[in-house]
């Protein structure tokens, strides 16, 4: 008998308050690393009504104008001056707390004596990847993500249909036997301009979904919800505060994998909240894109001070062509897993973290080799990985 099972998975827009304060975090990491590669940095943003609360901790020779550089990112969101009432690039009121890196994390992080430097922190990590989509991503946050991206890019190609920074999407998919095959029901919040009707933007969330979506997806019985309580016109850190690192599972896979519980954004790659992951999910799409294994989750462990993890986990789910504990093995001589090792491995000492805040940290096309973003999704371990297998 045939198995069927929904799953759901939500995303935000860059608008969205938590989002905001995210790529104002790591906004502020790029102002840095930009300057002084080696730059430490772990910065914390709180947003609300014309307020913005720069906290963290830095060591760096850079000295950037992080106020300026705030009122920048504000309004190439799309918060700008008689826009959106109650916070926009000229109104917020910017407080900045950012304090000098505390002496002891510093003497855990750096290598002084040591071969290495160390992890910045005790933790844990996971990566995952499936073959659900092209990317390598579970369908349910490929697609949450999907249509955000092409509605925020009507709204800035096209200012006049009244769409506005602030919105969230969801979706929820019917697998079959473990395959994705529909969209059992479509949800988008988005925020608008007072003149625009619900049967207006009802029909543009419409569109967008049906162009991301594979064909067939959407059908008859598929539920279309946009605005369930009604209007939506006062949005972003106006209608609500917004925080960094409050969007950990939008930022990965949607709840479909496990999540170690530490946010990205605003923290540089030295702290294996971060680099790890990244990592982690390097490993994972590539043992995928090698036909290793048709799903894979990988756990990466930490200690502060100490530069190689304490343990990996592998796990394919009964998909595997390989045991997955020759797939550790391989892992270990492929990469090395420390944080310089992942640092020199995918290039990450550069000013290439903003575009991550925004549309989820995974399956987003690697750019150009070098200092491009999103090394990580790159599959050029693959032959590695099959290498080290015999």
């Amino acid at each position: 008998m045939q198995k069927i099972s929904l799953f759901t998975s939500e995303a935000v827009s860059s608008g969205h308050p938590d989002k905001l304060a995210d790529q104002l975090s790591d906004a502020i990491l790029d102002a840095y690393l930009s300057v002084d590669p080696e730059s430490r940095v772990a910065s914390e943003v709180l947003v609300t009504t014309d307020f913005a609360c720069l906290a963290g901790e830095r060591r760096s020779h850079a000295t950037p104008n992080l106020e300026e550089m705030v009122r920048q990112t504000i309004a190439a969101i799309g918060y700008t001056g008689g826009i959106n009432h109650g916070f926009d690039d000229q109104s917020v009121d910017i407080l900045n707390r950012m304090n000098q890196q505390s002496a002891e994390i510093a003497q855990g992080v750096d290598a002084g004596a040591r071969e290495s430097e160390g992890a910045g922190d005790q933790g844990l990590m996971f990566g995952y990847a499936c073959n659900e989509t092209p990317e390598l991503m579970p369908a349910p946050i490929h697609y949450a993500h999907a249509v955000l991206r092409e509605l925020e890019a009507q709204r800035r190609a096209n200012p006049a249909l009244g769409l506005r920074p602030d919105a969230k999407s969801q979706i929820t998919v019917e697998y079959r036997d473990g395959k994705p095959v529909r969209a059992h029901t479509l949800l988008v919040s988005h925020q608008h301009a007072p003149e625009v009707s619900r049967e207006q933007l009802t029909a543009i969330i419409a569109a967008a979904w049906k162009k991301v979506l594979p064909e067939g997806w959407v059908d008859a019985e598929t539920r279309l919800l946009v605005n369930p309580t009604g209007s939506f016109t006062l949005g972003g850190p106006a209608g609500d505060t917004g925080l960094t690192g409050r969007k950990i599972i939008v930022d990965t896979y949607g709840g479909y994998a496990r999540h170690g519980g530490g946010a990205f954004s605003g923290k540089d790659p030295t702290k294996v909240d971060r680099s790890a992951a990244y990592a982690a999910r390097y490993l994972a799409k590539n043992i995928v894109a090698a036909g290793l294994a048709q799903k894979c989750e990988i756990q990466l462990c930490y200690a502060i001070g100490l530069p190689e993890p304490l343990a990996i986990y592998v796990d394919t789910f009964g998909t595997g062509k390989a045991p997955e504990e020759k797939l550790e093995k391989a892992i270990r001589a492929s990469l090395s897993l420390t944080p310089r090792g992942l640092r020199s491995h995918l290039n990450l000492n550069h000013p290439i973290y903003l575009p991550t805040a925004s549309g989820g940290h995974f399956g987003r096309a690697p750019n150009s080799a070098g200092r491009g973003t999103f090394p990580w999704e790159a599959t050029d371990l693959a032959d590695t990985l099959l290498k080290n297998l015999d």
